[in-house]
């Protein structure tokens, strides 16, 4: 049984509520425990589509980076923490985290090389709060990836469509390329990706 809280709930407290083996993802919303489905579905196929072509790119290439099955990303405030559809991380740079042996939490945006969130019908999480969030740590890049085109107008345009968003971190400023349909992708992390965004959104 999974024990209740007291609002509002410290990161140290959510860490070490967080129940092991769980089939629920849990995250911390500004002192709040938030259920978070883990991903299923189409959903799940893509995160596992861009997780497997980040590793064969690293084994090609012979890269310094990690992608842990399961890892938790610290707001810089301390007050959210975030489970990431995807992340890639910097091998060397994991000596500067003390909690991530212990308990896989993140705290430093510099041991971040890519973060990934697959939109689902919260789409607001990822092209605000998470965007905004990432962006204060300092992550330098983050793919908001839009299989289904669920996100607002003002984001992805109209009529709505599947859309693949790339944020690169600039002068402490995320500046945002979209890809769709036969659309490249460009990544700062990954240059050498012969993927399209179609490609990632078809994944079976």
């Amino acid at each position: 049984m999974i024990q209740a809280l007291k609002k509002p709930v410290s990161f140290d407290e959510f860490i070490d509520w967080y129940p092991e083996n769980s089939a629920t993802h849990y995250e911390l919303r500004r002192g709040s425990i938030i259920e978070m489905p883990k991903p299923r579905g189409k959903h799940s196929v893509v995160a596992g589509a861009i997780s497997g072509e980040a590793f064969i790119e690293i084994r090609r290439l012979s890269l310094p980076y990690i992608i842990p099955k399961e890892c938790v990303v610290r707001s810089l405030d301390g007050d959210s923490a975030y489970e990431p559809d995807v992340i890639v991380l910097d091998s060397a740079a994991l000596t500067n985290e003390p909690r991530w042996e212990k308990s896989s939490v993140i705290e430093n945006g510099s041991s971040v090389r890519l973060i990934v969130e697959v939109v689902s019908t919260n789409w607001r999480d990822d092209y605000l709060t998470k965007l905004a969030e990432y962006e204060a740590l300092g992550i330098q890049e983050y793919w908001i990836v839009d299989y289904a085109g669920l996100g607002g107008r003002r984001f992805i345009g109209n009529p709505k469509q599947p859309t693949l968003s790339v944020c690169e971190l600039i002068d402490g400023e995320y500046e945002i390329r979209q890809f769709r349909g036969s659309d490249r992708i460009l990544s700062l992390t990954f240059p050498d990706f012969a993927l399209t965004a179609e490609q990632i959104f078809s994944a079976e």
